[in-house]
């Protein structure tokens, strides 16, 4: 429950549901980034684009959403955005013609370029407000906006977990504070890192079946 009152569910899917709107948010999809890869010469696995719409459908469907936020990033660079990834992405858009959906610009998309109009994103700035009535913006870039909650993506968090033989793994997880609730990377080819969040952040660590809060000063 955020402060406005607005109730948010952090999914082990690395995406937020927003009940209240319909709405599901995911961040930095980075579609077509092992294409740019391999454009670049290196050896990167296929089939990460057919991953990401994979789960894209799983979020879809648990939560009934009738509208998508892409908060940035939708794309990697401008070499993947190539005909070969349009062809995946436009018969899952023909799928879901049912869902509006809306990419909020992050800084790859500025270089990448908008999707083309086929796909059916309404293209926006940040920070923005998908309900005049509730002080939550969408952004990419976290940031703090007084009076406001700002959802954003950018950081990639990570959090290592510790097992009990000493081994540790890292795993995606969702910070929140300062007015912020950062998303880690939805997409299959992104990667994570450790980010120093606030010494007073909440993060919820993303495992395969749940999302759990880590104790306070969890490092």
């Amino acid at each position: 429950m955020l402060p406005c009152g607005t109730q948010l569910w952090l999914l082990p899917q690395r995406a937020v549901w927003w009940p209240a709107q319909q709405m599901a948010l995911v961040a930095d999809v980075h579609f077509g980034k092992a294409a740019s890869f391999r454009h670049a010469g290196q050896p990167v696995p296929h089939g990460t684009t057919a991953d990401n719409l994979a789960r894209l459908d799983e979020v879809l469907a648990i939560t009934g959403a009738t509208q998508l936020v892409f908060l940035g990033d939708f794309l990697h660079a401008r070499p993947g955005a190539a005909p070969a990834l349009w062809r995946q992405l436009l018969p899952w858009r023909q799928r879901h013609a049912q869902v509006a959906m809306t990419l909020v610009r992050g800084n790859h998309d500025l270089h990448a370029g908008d999707p083309p109009p086929s796909l059916e994103l309404a293209l926006v700035d940040e920070p923005w407000q998908p309900s005049v009535e509730t002080p939550v913006l969408a952004c990419h870039h976290p940031r703090t906006v007084a009076g406001h909650t700002v959802l954003a993506g950018h950081w990639h968090p990570a959090v290592r977990l510790r097992g009990p033989a000493r081994d540790t793994v890292r795993a995606p997880c969702f910070g929140w504070g300062d007015g912020q609730l950062v998303l880690p990377a939805f997409g299959a080819f992104t990667g994570a890192s450790p980010v120093a969040l606030g010494s007073d952040w909440a993060q919820f660590a993303v495992t395969p079946a749940c999302v759990v809060r880590l104790p306070p000063g969890y490092a």
